[in-house]
């Protein structure tokens, strides 16, 4: 991840080799400051290009191994950005083809304030000024001179004013979108693989503000692919569950995205979870989840050996799966179909240009302008822009004037891994019946795509909304949460059971006895700590959790170009597919598309 503060020894050390990297390429064209090439020509020197990124990866980026994600993560915005730091200027690059249709790259560098060598201060960039400038640096690679008039010859670049006021337009078109969704989570890029496979005339971007889509709550989940028995019938959360999870398998079957339909118990073993049980089948059914059945003792050992219960609903189409990989697989679907995908881009400000800058039409027809909070990002405009901003939904909106209400409040999930040689105690997903007395699920058995067993979670208070540890901290993201009424009334109303969160946090044996009610084989020697999540829960400030998607738009000129998707609750990756038909829609009659 690129640091926001650099050392002048890391701007020294960057720079050197950024300079160097474009030297080289400058001597191995015969010292020429415009030249042509052909995508062979690029791959020859591509060699020193990978190696310039390599020593600064090592620096600002040391988690990038691959070539391939180093030029993931070095594209313009980044790399350029730090030559300008330096006054140095990437004048633009211009995809041509010739007379017989081959591609050909022109790019052009020079110091920035400089002037082209060899033609003095206000003399027009004529065909003979440039031939001969040519003829002064001796063949170049994929030059037209060395074309001659064969079937490959190809113009230059020309440098006069009127050019370079046009390759100054093309640039300032680069980050110009027609609709721009902030968030790369699950639910973002779905939502812009939707909106791109309907409308694939427009120009669409996703801003994400880490390193890599997926970074949060996407990609630190259970992974389980939900059937949609808990959710009231009739209700949205409960169609799209049902519609999201054969959406889901059919896009995997397509896609080779691996999966496992694992099946799932929702296990009562207490006589008074029985009743619970028995409405939690009905509200099942109702909801049209396939090939729900209840099951007693000797079933649940026939599905589940270490499983001990009085009754059991058994869903055999509830799976597990990476949902961070199906997200990152969504962006590439997108990019694919002619998307952009812009990382490191923190959202600072919404803006409205009122009026258009000089020969640009920019103001009129792309009103939004959207900052990030790192100078080396770009500034994007766009006509329109939806959020799905995830733990930052609420400050996002605020952003562009609507109410901060409902808020999101982060609670931490923790879980406990099985060790691996007792990863054989469970097939397949062991959940408890849930008690509506509480907010939450409570812990259940997962098993993960990749062999490994998770164990949990329970719910706490984060610290910081991006808080994976007891030790991360933020000081406005707890105050934030502290201050909110909503939140006081919570803790409330449930102390004791927030308190008990706590301890089971804290003491292994704790929830690992709660797991025991279910597989009584269970040992705390058999786990150790494992991974955490956070999760973005809206609440009112009543104190009670919104549990139904809330859809937001301001008032202002503004705000009546901004949709943003403040709660997409459980289970928004089970549902994402069936969730982003729903925003193309919401956005297809705001904005009139």
């Amino acid at each position: 991840m690129l640091n926001p503060v650099w050392s002048s020894q890391q701007y020294k050390l960057c720079t050197k080799l950024m300079l160097y990297r474009s030297c080289i390429l400058s001597n191995l064209l015969y010292r020429s400051e415009c030249w042509c090439m052909t995508e062979n020509d690029l791959t020859k020197l591509s060699f020193f290009y990978t190696k310039s990124l390599r020593k600064i990866a090592r620096i600002f980026w040391p988690r990038i191994i691959s070539k391939q994600d180093l030029l993931d993560h070095c594209q313009h915005e980044k790399i350029e950005n730090i030559i300008v730091q330096r006054r140095w200027r990437w004048i633009g690059h211009v995809l041509r083809q010739d007379q017989n249709g081959i591609p050909r790259v022109a790019v052009q560098w020079r110091p920035e304030g400089h002037r082209k060598r060899g033609r003095p201060n206000g003399q027009d960039h004529s065909e003979k000024d440039s031939v001969s400038r040519g003829s002064n640096h001796g063949p170049v690679m994929g030059h037209p001179e060395d074309a001659g008039s064969g079937p490959h010859e190809m113009e230059r670049i020309c440098c006069c004013p009127s050019c370079q006021w046009q390759e100054g337009q093309s640039a300032q078109n680069e980050h110009q979108y027609d609709l721009v969704i902030v968030g790369g989570g699950i639910v973002g890029t779905a939502t812009a693989q939707e909106l791109i496979s309907r409308h694939p005339q427009l120009r669409l971007a996703v801003l994400e503000k880490e390193s890599e889509l997926a970074a949060h709550q996407s990609g630190h989940n259970s992974g389980v692919v939900h059937a949609g028995i808990y959710y009231t019938p009739g209700s949205l959360k409960a169609k799209l569950c049902v519609k999201g999870l054969k959406m889901t398998y059919a896009y995997c079957d397509k896609h080779n995205i691996p999966y496992n339909k694992c099946g799932k118990l929702i296990v009562a073993v207490d006589p008074d979870e029985i009743p619970r049980l028995d409405g939690l089948l009905e509200r099942g059914q109702q909801n049209g989840v396939p090939d729900l059945k209840m099951v007693g003792p000797d079933e649940i050992k026939d599905i589940e050996p270490n499983c001990v219960g009085l009754k059991a609903i058994h869903s055999p189409h509830t799976g597990i799966i990476d949902w961070g990989l199906v997200t990152k697989h969504y962006g590439k679907q997108f990019e694919a179909q002619g998307g952009k995908v812009y990382t490191n881009f923190n959202v600072s400000e919404f803006g409205l240009k009122v009026e258009s800058e000089e020969n640009s039409s920019d103001g009129l027809t792309h009103p939004v302008v959207i900052k990030a909070k790192s100078g080396m990002s770009p500034v994007i405009s766009s006509r329109y822009v939806v959020t799905c901003g995830g733990l930052h939904s609420d400050r996002l909106a605020e952003k562009s004037g609507c109410d901060p209400e409902p808020r999101i409040v982060p609670f931490r999930g923790e879980y406990l891994l099985l060790s691996p040689e007792k990863s054989d105690l469970v097939r397949g997903n062991i959940y408890p019946v849930p008690d509506p007395r509480f907010p939450f699920l409570g812990v259940h058995f997962t098993p993960r795509t990749d062999g490994s067993v998770w164990l949990g979670p329970n719910a706490v208070l984060a610290f910081k909304r991006e808080g994976y540890g007891y030790f991360q901290f933020s000081l406005r993201d707890l105050a934030d949460a502290l201050s909110f009424r909503g939140l006081r009334k919570l803790a409330f109303q449930h102390l004791g059971y927030g308190l008990k969160e706590m301890y089971k946090g804290i003491y292994i044996r704790a929830q690992v006895k709660q797991l025991q009610r279910f597989v009584p084989s269970l040992r705390p020697e058999d786990v150790v700590r494992g991974p955490t999540g956070v999760r973005a829960q809206a609440l009112d400030r009543d104190g009670k959790l919104v549990d139904d998607f809330v859809f937001d738009c301001g008032t202002t000129d503004l705000g009546r170009r901004v949709l943003h998707v403040r709660n997409a609750p459980s289970p928004a990756a089970t549902s994402s597919l069936a969730i982003a038909e729903m925003v193309a829609d919401h956005v297809e009659k705001q904005f009139s598309l």
